[in-house]
């Protein structure tokens, strides 16, 4: 088994973990903000099986995984009901945008694990180096081959942990309904045109997914360059 085919599984393990902790923290601040019901269906949890969409969180992550694109994907939304709110437009603001900030709190704690990996020793230095030339032009082997050390793996999961965190966080950023990013473009919305935005969402989300590559890539490769190049500093 190469390293290539143990990134598989990192990738899935790191998946399902960042959309637990992506939808946990909905569930929690709706919970702050008064409204208890994802807390009430248990959907404050890291267990996926919480949290799991049939296309979103299995499927299209898959197909990613295999196609070597970066891996997109979504869990079940966490139920709301924004009756309960106390400050219905705020509330519902944050209880949106926390899920995206939890991914980028978990990458930044991914850049910590590799600082540490780094200044252990100059084999774990050469390897966080080296690790987003490897990741991003597909020669992990390569990287590999020239360590047999612990710190192979361990950075390489870092590194999925802070990849597909920086990838889901400007994902759902993206102002397209169902996505986090429409609570807060929605609100400025006048009433009719709301309900269409609302409406015609899923239909524009599965076309960015499926036709949006090159957008996507402008969004999402700014933001994995800014982490890189933190790493490339240490």
């Amino acid at each position: 088994m190469t390293l290539q085919h143990v990134d598989i599984l990192f990738k899935l393990i790191v998946f399902l973990f960042a959309i637990s902790f992506h939808e946990s923290a909905h569930a929690w601040m709706a919970n702050r903000c008064g409204d208890p019901t994802a807390r009430m269906l248990g959907r404050i949890s890291l267990n996926p099986i919480k949290h799991i969409d049939p296309l979103g969180t299995i499927l299209l992550p898959l197909v990613a995984m295999f196609t070597h694109i970066p891996v997109l994907g979504w869990a079940k939304p966490t139920p709301v009901d924004p009756r309960n709110f106390r400050r219905p437009v705020l509330d519902d603001i944050l209880t949106s945008v926390v899920g995206p900030i939890s991914n980028f709190i978990v990458a930044s704690g991914a850049v910590l694990i590799l600082a540490a990996i780094s200044f252990t020793s100059q084999i774990g230095h050469g390897i966080v180096q080296n690790m987003p030339w490897a990741y991003l032009t597909n020669n992990l082997d390569v990287l590999a081959a020239q360590t047999n050390s612990v710190l192979m793996p361990i950075s390489l999961l870092a590194y999925e942990l802070m990849v597909i965190n920086i990838v889901l966080g400007v994902f759902n950023l993206i102002p397209v309904p169902p996505l986090d990013g429409s609570h807060v473009l929605r609100h400025l919305l006048p009433e009719p045109i709301r309900r269409v935005y609302d409406t015609m969402g899923w239909f524009a989300l599965l076309a960015l997914v499926y036709f949006g590559g090159n957008f996507l890539g402008r969004l999402i490769f700014p933001v994995l360059g800014l982490f890189n190049s933190l790493l490339m500093r240490m």
